[in-house]
C-alpha cells in the first residue's frame, strides 16, 4: 500500500533526521514530501537570496540522502519560508528583503524546472501579527511565487496563519487572478475544509489528526495528509509524530472509516495530480 505524508520536514542538526524517516517507513509509509525548513535551520544566515539558494541546494542533499540510505522514496519542496521574509525585512529593509526573496524563489523554480525539486514552497504569509506592510509584501510575494510555479506548470505549498472558510475564499480569489491550475495549489498545515477548498481551488493537505481526518473524508478524498513534522529532539512529536500518516491511514482502512479506493485517491491518485509525480511502489 502507498501512503504518502504531503508535509514532512528533517533536520540532521537538530533533529533525528533518518531515523525519523525510518520510523515513518516501520510504520508503513512509503512516500515524503519533504519540505525545505529554514536557511537558519540549514546553516546559513538567511540575509541575501545566495543563502537561500545554498538552502535550497542543502535541501536537496538532505533529500538525496534519504532517497539513497532509506526505502522511502522522497520528493523535494524548495521555497522561502515567510518568516525568513519578515526576518530580513526588520534586519536590512522591505524592498531590500523583497527582491531578494524574489530573486530566491526564482531559484526554487529553476529547481522545479529541472527536476529537482516538485514545488515552490512552503511560501506564503505568517502566521503571526506583523505591520500592515510586511503583510502587504507577504501577499505580493506569495502571489509572485505562484505565479512563478504557473509558469513552471509545478505545485505551490502555501504556509499562512490559521484558516477557515473566508480565508480560503480570499485565498482563491489569488487562484483566479494568478491563473494558476486550481489544483496547483497546496494549502498546508490545512483544515478538513475539504468542499470549501475544492469550490475555491485549493487542495488541502489535511493535519492528520484523527478529528480532522474523519470530518475531512465525511466531505469526500480531495485532499492529502501530513504531520508538519518539525524533526526537533527537543519538540518530539511536534506537530505530529513521523509515524503519524501510516498508522492512521491503517486504523481508518481497519475501521471503515476509510475505503480502499479513498487510500488510493489521498496516497496515489491526489499527489499524482498535484504533482505529476508518478507515485510507484
Amino acid at each position: 500500500m502507498i501512503i504518502l505524508d504531503n508535509h514532512f520536514h528533517v533536520d540532521p542538526f537538530k533533529g533525528l533526521f533518518l531515523e525519523a524517516v525510518k520510523q515513518f517507513y516501520r510504520a508503513g509509509g512509503t512516500h515524503l514530501v519533504v519540505v525545505y525548513k529554514t536557511a537558519h535551520d540549514y546553516g546559513f544566515p538567511g540575509l541575501k537570496a545566495e543563502d537561500f539558494m545554498k538552502a535550497m541546494d542543502f535541501h536537496l542533499e538532505l533529500v538525496e540522502k534519504i532517497n539513497r540510505e532509506t526505502p522511502v522514496k522522497a520528493f523535494a519542496v524548495v521555497g522561502v519560508h515567510p518568516a525568513e521574509f519578515v526576518y530580513l525585512a526588520e534586519q536590512k529593509g522591505l524592498e531590500y528583503a523583497k527582491n531578494e526573496v524574489m530573486k530566491a524563489l526564482e531559484y526554487a523554480q529553476k529547481l522545479c524546472l529541472e527536476g529537482k525539486a516538485i514545488a515552490i514552497g512552503e511560501i506564503g504569509r505568517p502566521h503571526y501579527e506583523v505591520s500592515e506592510e510586511i503583510w502587504q509584501a507577504s501577499i505580493e510575494l506569495m502571489k509572485y511565487g505562484m505565479t512563478l510555479a504557473k509558469e513552471a506548470d509545478c505545485a505551490v505549498q502555501l504556509h499562512t496563519e490559521s484558516f477557515d472558510e473566508e480565508k480560503f475564499r480570499e485565498l482563491g480569489e489569488y487562484v483566479k487572478e494568478v491563473g494558476i491550475k486550481p489544483y496547483r495549489v497546496v494549502k498546508h498545515f490545512s483544515p478538513p475544509l475539504v468542499k470549501v477548498a475544492e469550490e475555491v481551488g485549493v487542495f488541502p493537505s489535511v493535519i492528520a489528526s484523527r478529528k480532522n481526518i474523519q470530518e475531512a473524508i465525511r466531505q469526500g478524498n480531495r485532499f492529502m495528509m501530513e504531520t508538519d513534522y518539525i524533526d526537533d529532539k527537543r519538540r518530539p512529536g511536534a506537530v505530529l509524530g513521523p509515524k503519524t500518516v501510516p498508522k492512521r491511514t491503517k486504523a481508518f482502512l481497519q475501521q471503515a472509516l476509510f475505503t480502499e479506493e479513498d487510500v488510493h485517491r489521498i496516497h496515489v491518485e491526489n499527489p499524482k495530480k498535484v504533482y505529476g509525480v508518478e507515485m510507484a511502489e
